[in-house]
């Protein structure tokens, strides 16, 4: 799939939309009080990794705009379900009237969810649990986003060949549904899937999972990162290995070593998410239903925020756009 630099450009204006009317990103409906109450809510992540940064603005830039709302952005140390309920709970003891939280484990911490939501208006954003009581999910729609995954890696190995694929866990959701859609495209092809490697969100092991995988598997034509950090994992394990160009990588997020990689062409493409819009909007989402206005949930209970593919010649244009999101 390729993406004219035209297109990126007006895709990219929703990162930097900091009012609901600019350029249509932030579907929030405009600044004000809804019904005069004051609410906490709160944002809470899956790990700690620049990608959440992005995700920060977003959230910031609704704060300013919404006069019913404070807004608490919390990231779980490191990275467990038991965390991010300990960090739920004392947002709870302070009086928290909404949640957005990215779960690290959908499947077991549903119950947890069910639980919340009970208590307070949960949404789920970057990762569902689309079984629980949530009132919706804001992010992106993964198994698409490994859809054009799997197009990158049939670009980028058209003869086929072995791969390997890395993330942090494969309990999460996004995760399943990235490896899902990167299976589904590969189906038919010559492109081998060998397996898939975990490291638990430590950034030493998802090296070394890499390095690993390159000594055990001589032929192994491809990596595959499917978290943000995982990017930067497999392109330094690979030059450490003195493999760049001869060991093609397709990967997910905008890390900043991902993106000089991608345009050094060290790496061959990257998928990116829109996290400025999972913080704006996922804020815009909990004033309106807590102000007592449910028209922002779809009926399917799924806000998508599409994803984009960066190639070498899209890099400077993006990275441009992107920081200034990070203030940079």
């Amino acid at each position: 799939m390729k993406i004219r630099t035209t297109v990126l450009l007006v895709c990219l204006c929703t990162l930097l939309s900091l009012s609901v009317a600019s350029c249509g990103g932030g579907t929030g409906g405009g600044g004000g009080t809804v019904s005069g109450k004051k609410f906490k809510v709160a944002f809470v992540t899956n790990n700690a990794s620049d990608f959440w940064t992005i995700a920060r603005k977003g959230c910031e830039a609704a704060g300013r705009e919404l006069s019913d709302v404070d807004v608490e952005f919390k990231i779980p140390a490191d990275g467990t379900a038991a965390e991010q309920r300990r960090i739920i709970d004392d947002l709870l003891s302070k009086g928290i009237a909404g949640i957005a939280i990215s779960p690290v484990d959908p499947g077991n911490q549903t119950p947890m969810i069910n639980d919340i939501a009970k208590k307070v208006l949960v949404v789920t954003q970057d990762s569902d649990a689309p079984e629980s009581d949530r009132a919706c999910y804001v992010g992106t729609d993964n198994t698409a986003a490994g859809r054009q995954a799997g197009e990158l890696i049939k670009e980028v190995l058209p003869q086929g060949g072995r791969i390997m694929v890395f993330v942090g866990k494969m309990d999460a959701r996004n995760a399943q549904e990235r490896f899902q859609g990167i299976k589904e495209t590969l189906q038919g092809s010559k492109v081998e899937i060998i397996d898939v490697r975990t490291d638990d969100t430590d950034h030493v092991r998802a090296k070394a999972n890499v390095a690993d995988t390159l000594v055990k598997y001589q032929d192994v034509a491809g990596l595959v990162g499917l978290w943000s950090y995982n990017g930067p994992a497999i392109l330094n394990a690979v030059k450490d290995a003195g493999k760049i160009g001869q060991v093609k990588i397709v990967c997910f997020d905008e890390e900043d070593e991902t993106l000089t990689g991608v345009k050094d062409g060290a790496i061959f493409g990257t998928v990116v998410q829109q996290p400025y819009e999972f913080g704006y909007q996922s804020v815009h989402l909990l004033a309106k239903v807590l102000g007592g206005d449910r028209s922002m949930i779809p009926a399917n209970k799924q806000k998508i925020v599409s994803t984009l593919i960066i190639k070498k010649g899209e890099v400077d244009a993006f990275r441009t756009k992107l920081n200034q999101l990070r203030g940079r």
